[in-house]
């Protein structure tokens, strides 16, 4: 604390926005490497179906990783761009509403504080206090809950769910390359429905949810999306189409 009693702000000390950006491009993350594994496997698995040789695995595997890396990409940036634009629009109309009737500004501030239990006259120092201190950062907290320097970054989020993607579809990939051919599938089907438990339960516990239900559902999801690509390949393969 410092002389007047009030605590001290540390360097080291962590900040709200830079715990939202860590969030942020942790969930594009989670859900990217999600992604990566289910696309990849349910690929991988339904060419397997239809032929045992690993050449067509290898190109489409890898025509699904590179193409859902960029889909991925492209995605989360389109998305959190949007986010981003919003919320940028939301900040320049407040800070023209500042500027150009203050006084309404103010007693809207108060109002806000009045609402959340504060008599007239505490809401109204407050809202003058605060004014005083920072106007448009007061009027973000109160009205629309955003602060003017925790924009999401819309290309950590791109990076983070392509990179994800990426790291998720090559255990699918590994799966089903490298052991012998009369285990490869069910052995995908494996590592693949272990993975996606724990990329569940990782994402439930960023969120704050319950991991179980989280991974419980994600696998059930994944072994969905495996039986019915492998099952589509073995029919085709059967029926002579391919």
């Amino acid at each position: 604390m410092d002389s007047a009693g009030a605590p001290a702000l540390h360097e080291n000390e962590p900040h709200q926005n830079d715990v939202a950006q860590r969030l942020n491009w942790l969930r594009a993350g989670v859900l990217g490497a999600n992604d990566g594994i289910v696309s990849v496997a349910a690929i991988v698995v339904g060419v397997a179906g239809v032929t045992t040789q690993s050449g067509p695995i290898l190109v489409a595997g890898t025509a699904g990783l590179v193409g859902g890396a960029v889909s991925m990409a492209l995605g989360e940036y389109v998305s959190v761009s949007s986010q981003k634009d919003s919320q940028r629009a939301l900040i320049e109309k407040e800070r023209l509403e500042l500027q150009e009737q203050p006084e309404e500004e103010l007693e809207e501030l108060a109002a806000i504080y009045q609402g959340k239990g504060l008599s007239l006259d505490t809401a109204r120092a407050v809202a003058r206090e605060l004014t005083a201190h920072d106007a448009l950062g007061a009027h973000l907290s109160a009205e629309l809950n955003i602060d003017e320097t925790d924009i999401v970054s819309p290309w950590h989020a791109a990076i983070a769910s392509a990179f994800a993607f990426l790291i998720g579809a090559i255990l699918p990939m590994l799966a089903i390359l490298l052991p012998p051919e009369n285990i490869r599938v069910p052995l995908t089907f494996v590592a693949v429905l272990v993975a996606l438990a724990a990329t569940g339960a990782l994402g439930a516990w960023i969120g704050g949810g319950s991991k179980l239900r989280a991974a419980a559902r994600v696998v059930v999801g994944g072994a969905l999306a495996l039986a019915a690509t492998f099952s589509i390949g073995n029919l085709l393969g059967a029926s002579g189409v391919l």
